[in-house]
Parts: structure tokens; C-alpha cells; sequence
């Protein structure tokens, strides 16, 4: 006999609203239905109301951790519109920026499947080590979490010498810490038995359904935003996009683990080879005229696509915001089939998902 348990929206285990309704035969899930819009804050309509520096304020908030990717994403819209040519040092300052939040993100994202197999020792060091990242950007910017780095044009806050050290002994730091927290989650048996063949999603599965970013990356989908269209100077970084054949919960973890090395390697690049000049064309911002773009870039959870369109006043036309979540969520009801009851919540959070930046 099938029984229906529903997971949300509102449980003591999640931190965003989401209702997922479960179909099982005894411990085994036959089906799945995942339910979306509990956390919908209308961000697309506000933005039609506010002018382009208002917006940036307004689009940091659709998402915490991946806050500087959403300024970031809008304000390449306007430039682009108006024709205004970002310079080279204000280029690869958001990149070190943008690098940072990568590293912060998935650093959360591990300790949080740590904490869900119940390896709290293990959780508790991987976010000591997260600490440290979010202090640095802290420095950076001024703020832990919203980072008001963007401007139309540019950069905020430069880099100084003292800065540029700071950072670079930072990542010389997590670079070791790495080492033995890579050690554990690649070898400890706990982690494999929890993690290994469990919510599985086929390499077919995750390019019919369109998954993006580390997630389809773990699946054996060979995209990145960075280098198959570049922005804001990545070409001018070697780097590797790290892809995992296992496509599981495991292979979610090695993904994101080899991602943040990667990331530590571009902001080493971007501070050795910081140019000098201007980090932004100045706070007056030239008329933006009529006209429309589309800029994607790669969110630590994926690609994140902005269209803007503008009709020569000061506020936005219309801005549609297309996230990661949104691409990743479809893919929950085929990890969760075949799978026990108990696995669930693990497969649910393996997407990294933001119902907040699914629902805006």
C-alpha cells in the first residue's frame, strides 16, 4: 500500500519554505511532487518602481550568500544597454569578489550535508574554516553578507597592498585547511555509505531537464558560464572546470570541493595580475537609453540569467530574473525515486537549493 508524507512548507529541519509530498511503499519513495511560490516577494514587479542604482540595492537582497552575483548580473545589463566599458582593475576586483562568494557558498553547502549524514564534528570545522572566508570578505567590502560591491561602471572599494596581502595569505590559509577536510569527505565510510549511489541523476536526466552549475557538473555535464562565454576578464584566468561521472550526492560533494580550490587558483591570478587605473567610471551614471540584454553569468549554485529592458527613463521597463534553483528543482522528484525515506532530505539539499531566489 503507497502512503503520501509530506515534507513543508514549514518543518523544523527547513530553512525556506518548500513542500514536497513523498509517495512511498514501506521505506522506499515511488514518486515525488515538489511545491514552490510559499517565499515570493514580488522582486520583479519592485524593481519596475526603483531607478538603476535603487535596483542594485533591491536585486543583492534576492539571495544571501549569492548576493554580489545578482548586482553583479543586473549591473552588466545596464552597462551593457548604456555602452559603458567596465574598467580592467574594477573588472577583476568583482572577480576576486565574486570568487570569494563561491568559496563561502560552497563551504556552507558541505557543512550543511555534513550536519544532514550526522558528521557534526566534521560540519562544525568545515564552517570554522567558512568563518574565516566570510571575515575576509568582510575586509573586502566592508559587509558579511550583502556586499554592496557593484556599482553601474564598476567596482566600490579598490584593493590596496595591505589588502592584497591579507587575501592572499587568506587563501594560503584555507588552501591547507583543505587538505585534510578533502581527506575526510573522499574517505571516511560514514560519509560513503550516506552520500555513494544515493540520489542518483543520470548525465541524460540532468541535460533533458536543463540542471546547471555544480549540479549538473556532478552529473557529467561539462558547462561552466565562465569559460564558455565569458565576463568581467575570466578569459584572462587559467583555471579547470572540475566534472564528476558518479552522479550522486557524492560526486555533489567532490564537485564542490574541487570548485573551491579552483576558485582560490583565479583569486591567487587576479591579485597577481591586478591592472592598475580606475576601478569604476565614477558615481554619475550617463543617460541609460532605450534598449534591452541579457547577461548569464555563473552563480556559485549555476547559471544566473537577467534580461532588462529600459525605455530611456530612469527606472527599469522590465527586469526578469531566471536563477539556478529554478533550473535545479525539476530534478528533485528523479533523485528522490528508488531512494529510502531517511535519504530524502540529504537529496533534497543536494541541489544547494534557494527557494528564495526560486520564489523572488
Amino acid at each position: 500500500m503507497s502512503y503520501i508524507i509530506p515534507i513543508g512548507p514549514y518543518h523544523p529541519a527547513l530553512e525556506e519554505p518548500v513542500h514536497a509530498r513523498l509517495i512511498v511503499e514501506g521505506e522506499e519513495i515511488r514518486d515525488a511532487e515538489v511545491f514552490i511560490g510559499y517565499n515570493h516577494r514580488g522582486i520583479e514587479k519592485l524593481a519596475q518602481e526603483r531607478n538603476f542604482i535603487q535596483t542594485l540595492v533591491l536585486v543583492e537582497r534576492v539571495c544571501g550568500i549569492c548576493s554580489h552575483s545578482h548586482s553583479l548580473t543586473y549591473a552588466m545589463c545596464i552597462e551593457n544597454i548604456a555602452q559603458m566599458e567596465v574598467p580592467k582593475r574594477g573588472q577583476y576586483i568583482r572577480v576576486i569578489t565574486e570568487e570569494l562568494e563561491r568559496i563561502h557558498s560552497h563551504l556552507l553547502w558541505i557543512g550543511i550535508a555534513c550536519h544532514i549524514v550526522g558528521h557534526d564534528s566534521l560540519f562544525m570545522q568545515v564552517w570554522k574554516d567558512r568563518e574565516q572566508t566570510m571575515d575576509t570578505l568582510e575586509a573586502l567590502t566592508g559587509n558579511r553578507v550583502n556586499y554592496a560591491m557593484n556599482i553601474i561602471g564598476g567596482a566600490r572599494r579598490d584593493i590596496d597592498d595591505d589588502m592584497r596581502r591579507l587575501i592572499l595569505a587568506a587563501m594560503d590559509d584555507l588552501e591547507e585547511k583543505m587538505k585534510p577536510i578533502t581527506y575526510w569527505l573522499t574517505n571516511d565510510k560514514t560519509l560513503a555509505m550516506r552520500t555513494k549511489g544515493v540520489g542518483v541523476l543520470t548525465t541524460e536526466d540532468a541535460i533533458r531537464l536543463g540542471a546547471v552549475g555544480p549540479h549538473a557538473r556532478a552529473s557529467n555535464v561539462n558547462i561552466d558560464v565562465r569559460r564558455d562565454a565569458p565576463y568581467s576578464s575570466y578569459e584572462d584566468f587559467e583555471f579547470n572546470v572540475p566534472v564528476v561521472e558518479s552522479c550522486d550526492v557524492y560526486a555533489r560533494v567532490v564537485v564542490r570541493v574541487l570548485e573551491t580550490l579552483e576558485s582560490i587558483k583565479i583569486i591567487r591570478q587576479a591579485l597577481e595580475k591586478l591592472p592598475e587605473g580606475p576601478i569604476n567610471l565614477g558615481n554619475k551614471i550617463p543617460k541609460v537609453p532605450a534598449g534591452e540584454f541579457t547577461a548569464r553569468h555563473e552563480a556559485p549554485r549555476g547559471q544566473l540569467c537577467y534580461k532588462v529592458v529600459t525605455d530611456g527613463g530612469p527606472n527599469n521597463y522590465r527586469i526578469s530574473l531566471h536563477v539556478p534553483t529554478f533550473k535545479t528543482a525539476p530534478t528533485i522528484p528523479v533523485m528522490l525515486r528508488g531512494n529510502s525515506v531517511a535519504d530524502a532530505g540529504l537529496i533534497v539539499a543536494s541541489i544547494d537549493p534557494c527557494f528564495s531566489c526560486l520564489d523572488r
